[in-house]
């Protein structure tokens, strides 16, 4: 295998193979020299982060808007977070400090309850910490003198963790001033690239997350190199709590979590407009590309999950009930039972591709803690499509599916990026058909000019699948649809059809969300426009406020051409001050409001006020209806 040459700072020379990474590096060289690797010139290039070795056997810099590189940064923001804490606090002792997404955190165990003021003197410490501008410095010890080591540091959760390592485990440290720690790396070079720190909350964390252990103290928080990165975060974080889809869905009377049903939601009449406003928008859309609907039973018989894979593969996540002293499962997903409606007769290549679509209601265990509003629920209907197809119609079926999605997002205003699974390891079928199936999926994206991102080892248990990250308003991403080719189900469930041969073959198929479900779809939605929804699918369009009890009469003809019409309208005939039902109204986020009194009652006009542009203006009644009959038809953003 061709050799990759390293040149580092000293002047020595090592070798690599193609493709190796820089944490490779840096377990098998010196620490003084592993420092230089993940900081230093690489061919005579400066590395900040990490770097990978690409096809031309160059070297890459890895930036920190990378998702490694951010990794990097934020670990070495945890270790500076720890060093800071116990320069402050020296009797804390340390547990477990890694990157997350967004941030880091660091679990320590003292005496001293963290304070909100205590948060801001750390702050002001890792500042000082980081102009300090320390080399972050890694260095190995064989496991007896690693315990030693933090035996006498006094640091008895290291030596835990030590203790647990395998035999044949590299056992790293990086220190940084006086400060160290045991951990796996990379690091940055120095402290000196992190500028600009937040410290977000501390919680409480049991140690490794068992409630037998003691609990920790978990500080969070977060960095950037530039200070103008930091704002921007906090000011998505704050919009991002402004537009929380759970208190929103309160304050619009949208939908609930009952005590009495945890994880399972509860949608009131405003919240049934929108979801029934999607369902009818989603059914019109598959009819006019070829899919036909089809309902599936949510309790089928528990052999059937044998048969499919799922028990095998997901029976933690479901739920069991028994009839007739026979059991059963209530359905995780919608799949198997379209395999028994393609299975009630014999199709021929002919019929293909047969496209079969379902707003399928299944329900999942999940774990209370992970519940989470709309977006982590225990029940929640799945917009599904099974495509039968031919071998040969895979890729166009493929392009289909993404066009289709394409339309979708758009009628939202959604962008997006593509992510490529590929196989895990718990996994159905053999190489061959694994291989087929990634080769269909990435020759269909490649054909529509599409980049796209390979998500190693995160495909689903039969097949491989391409999954949409869309993003909403303020930078946050969501993955909602995704295609999966399934070389697998077909052959378990023994479905064939008639070939050009006269012969029985397998079919090949598509499994298919876009809205990926309808709950979490509505929770984005409810956040990517802070209830200010568009007026398609706004609960009410109009709102129509009298000034007075004497034109009532007037303000109910209003009401009551709007509502022939098909316009969602409420007339407000409570007897409040004008001022105070505006008010109401904008909080209730109606895009429009029609204010009547006595000069619109004589002239036979409206008083228009628009939620987004404020006063309109007096209009006639006629040339109203007809704008906002095009925004509704147009589906205006």
């Amino acid at each position: 295998m061709e050799k990759i040459k390293i040149t580092l700072k000293d002047g020595s020379v090592k070798e690599f193979p193609r493709g190796t990474t820089v944490m490779e590096i840096a377990e098998s060289i010196s620490s003084r020299l592993a420092k230089e690797a993940v900081g230093g010139e690489v061919n005579n290039k400066v590395v900040g982060l990490k770097y990978q070795v690409n096809e031309d056997a160059d070297l890459s810099i890895l930036k920190f808007e990378d998702e490694d590189g951010q990794d990097v940064f934020r670990h070495t923001s945890a270790h500076i977070l720890a060093q800071a804490v116990l320069r402050l606090f020296p009797n804390t002792k340390l547990a477990i400090g890694p990157a997350i997404e967004n941030g880091y955190y660091y679990d320590f165990d003292s005496e001293h309850r963290f304070t909100q003021e205590d948060l801001e003197k750390i702050e002001k410490e890792m500042e000082r910490i980081a102009q300090e501008n320390l080399d972050v410095e890694r260095f190995e010890l064989p496991r007896n003198e690693a315990i030693k080591y933090m035996e006498e540091k006094g640091e008895a959760y290291k030596v835990e963790l030590i203790e647990n390592l395998p035999e044949d485990a590299v056992i790293s440290f990086y220190k940084q001033g006086e400060f160290v720690d045991l951990c796996a790396g990379p690091h940055l070079a120095t402290t000196k690239p992190v500028k600009a720190f937040k410290l977000l909350s501390v919680a409480g964390a049991y140690w490794r997350g068992d409630e037998k252990n003691k609990m920790l103290q978990r500080i969070y928080g977060t960095s950037f190199p530039k200070q103008k990165q930091l704002e921007e975060y906090i000011h998505r974080m704050e919009e991002a709590k402004k537009r929380d889809h759970r208190k929103l869905g309160k304050e619009l009377d949208l939908f609930s979590i009952q005590e009495e049903g945890p994880g399972f939601p509860f949608f009131h009449p405003k919240g049934m407009v929108i979801r029934n406003l999607l369902e009818d928008f989603w059914r019109k859309a598959h009819v006019k590309r070829g899919y036909e609907e089809v309902k599936t039973p949510i309790i089928l018989n528990e052999q059937l999950w044998h048969t499919s894979g799922h028990w095998d593969h997901y029976k933690n996540n479901m739920y069991f009930t028994e009839i007739d002293e026979t059991d059963f499962a209530v359905k995780p997903m919608n799949c198997p039972g379209a395999m028994l409606v393609y299975g009630r007769k014999m199709f021929s290549y002919r019929d293909f591709p047969i496209r079969m679509c379902e707003l399928g209601l299944v329900h999942r265990h999940e774990l209370s803690g992970a519940l989470h509003g709309l977006m982590r629920v225990r029940c929640f209907t799945q917009d599904d499509a099974h495509i039968f197809m031919l071998p040969d119609q895979i890729k166009d079926e493929i392009k289909g599916v993404i066009d289709f999605v394409d339309y979708v997002y758009s009628i939202f205003g959604f962008k997006y990026h593509i992510e490529l699974s590929t196989r895990p390891e718990n996994s159905m079928g053999t190489d061959e058909e694994w291989a087929l199936a990634i080769n269909g999926l990435k020759e269909a994206l490649e054909e529509k000019g599409l980049k796209y991102k390979i998500n190693e080892g995160d495909g689903a248990f039969y097949g491989p699948k391409i999954d949409f990250h869309l993003e909403d308003c303020i930078g946050r991403t969501w993955q909602c649809g995704t295609i999966q080719l399934d070389f697998q189900m077909p052959q378990r469930f023994d479905l064939t059809y008639v070939g050009r041969d006269g012969e029985k073959h397998i079919p090949v198929m598509l499994h298919r969300v876009i809205f990926g479900s309808i709950e979490r779809f509505i929770g984005i939605l409810i956040e990517h426009f802070a209830g200010r929804f568009p007026v398609w699918l706004a609960p009410v369009q109009v709102k129509v406020l009298p000034i007075a009890d004497k034109f009532m009469g007037y303000a109910e003809k209003v009401t009551e051409m709007l509502q022939d019409l098909d316009i969602r309208v409420e007339l407000d005939d409570r007897n409040e001050k004008i001022g105070y039902k505006i008010r109401e109204a904008q909080l209730e986020k109606v895009p429009y409001m029609i204010i009547v009194g006595e000069k619109e009652m004589e002239s036979n006009t409206i008083s228009v006020r628009s939620r987004d542009k404020g006063e309109l203006g007096s209009q006639e009644i006629q040339p109203f209806i007809v704008g906002i009959q095009e925004e509704i038809q147009s589906k205006t953003l």
